[in-house]
C-alpha cells in the first residue's frame, strides 16, 4: 500500500498550483514515503485545469480530476478521498496558505494512535472579518462536538484512511469533518500548523459563510440524532400537537354536553388546526421511515468529473 495520499481541491489557483507542487517535493522526498497527490479542479474558470494537465507530465505522482461546473469542496474532497489508495491521507488547500511541510509531522501524530489530526492556525493571516466569525463558529461547533479544537475549518489535516472511506460527505459538510470523525468513535487532536497570507488569487469565501456554517451544524445535529429514526421527531412534534388539539377540542366537547350550545372561538379552531398538524407530522415521520427502509447508497458527482 502506499503510504500517503494528498488531496487537494483547488478553484482557480493556476498561478499558485506550480510552487506548491515544488514545496510539496520538498517536503516529501526527505521522508522516504511513497506518496500521491489527487488535485481536483472544482469548476474553475481559470486555466486552472491546462496547468494541472502540464504538471501531471512533470509530476508523475500527480492525479487530477475535474468538475465541469462548482460542486463545493465537500464534493471534491468526497471525490479525492474515494481515489485514494494512501494508508494514511492529508487535505491541504491550493493557496499556498498551507505548508506540505507540516504533513510529515502530522502522521508522526497519526502513527502515536490518533485517527484524524486537524491543523490549528494559531496565527493566522487574515482579515480580521475572517477570524472573527470563525473563532466563534470554533467555539460552537466546540461546544456541539464535545471535543474542544481551535479551527474545525483549517484545510490541512491529516487522516488514517479508514477514516475517509468511513465519513460520507455532501452539501458543506467538510466543515464538520473532526466532528462527524468524533462522534463516530475516531480519535482526534490538533496540531499548531504554520499559516501564510495569500500571495495570488483571491479568497472562494466570505462572511456568509458563518450563517451557512450554523444551518449545516443544525442540519448535521439532526441527522445524527434521526436519519435512522425520523419517527422518533416528527412522530414526537405530532404528538404534542394531536394532544394540544384533543384537549382544545375535548374542553369545547364536553361544554357543549353541558350547555347545549357550540360557539365557533378562535381557540376552537387552533384545537382542529393542532389535529391536523399533528396528522402531518406523524405522517411525515412514517414517509421518511419508508425513505430510510429503502435507502440506497450512492455517489451522485461521479458523472460530473474528466480524468487527465
Amino acid at each position: 500500500m502506499m503510504d500517503l495520499s494528498m488531496v487537494i481541491p483547488v478553484k482557480e489557483e493556476s498561478e499558485n498550483l506550480p510552487e506548491l507542487l515544488k514545496e510539496i517535493v520538498a517536503a516529501m522526498e526527505p521522508t522516504g514515503f511513497t506518496y500521491e497527490v489527487i488535485a481536483i479542479d472544482d469548476g474553475s474558470r481559470d486555466n486552472t485545469w491546462e496547468v494541472l494537465e502540464n504538471l501531471s507530465k512533470e509530476y508523475s505522482f500527480l492525479r487530477g480530476y475535474r468538475f465541469q461546473f462548482n460542486c463545493g469542496k465537500a464534493a471534491a474532497l468526497a471525490l479525492g478521498f474515494s481515489k485514494a489508495q494512501g494508508k494514511y491521507v492529508a487535505t491541504l488547500d491550493g493557496d499556498l496558505q498551507d505548508d506540505p511541510l507540516e504533513i510529515p509531522k502530522m502522521i508522526k501524530i497519526l502513527e502515536d494512535g490518533y485517527d484524524l489530526v486537524s491543523g490549528w492556525k494559531v496565527r493566522r493571516l487574515d482579515p480580521w472579518h475572517k477570524t472573527l466569525p470563525s473563532k466563534l463558529f470554533n467555539l460552537t461547533v466546540s461546544a456541539v462536538c464535545g471535543k474542544r479544537l481551535h479551527d474545525f475549518n483549517c484545510g490541512i489535516k491529516a487522516y488514517r484512511s479508514c477514516v475517509v472511506r468511513y465519513i460520507e460527505l455532501y452539501g458543506d459538510y467538510h466543515r464538520f469533518i473532526p466532528v462527524m470523525a468524533k462522534w463516530q468513535g475516531f480519535r482526534i487532536t490538533e496540531m499548531p500548523v504554520a499559516h501564510r497570507a495569500r500571495v495570488h488569487g483571491v479568497s472562494k469565501y466570505g462572511v456568509s459563510r458563518l450563517v451557512s456554517g450554523f444551518l449545516d451544524l443544525v442540519s448535521l445535529m439532526f441527522m445524527r440524532s434521526f436519519s435512522a429514526k425520523p419517527l422518533h421527531f416528527f412522530g414526537l412534534v405530532g404528538l404534542i400537537f394531536v394532544m394540544l388539539g384533543l384537549g382544545v377540542c375535548g374542553y369545547f366537547g364536553y361544554e357543549w354536553l353541558q350547555t347545549g350550545a357550540m360557539h365557533v372561538r378562535p381557540l376552537l379552531l387552533a384545537g382542529g388546526f393542532s389535529l391536523v398538524m399533528g396528522v402531518q407530522f406523524g405522517s411525515l415521520g412514517l414517509l421518511g421511515e419508508m425513505m430510510v427502509g429503502n435507502k440506497k447508497q450512492s455517489f451522485p458527482i461521479s458523472d460530473t468529473l474528466r480524468d487527465v
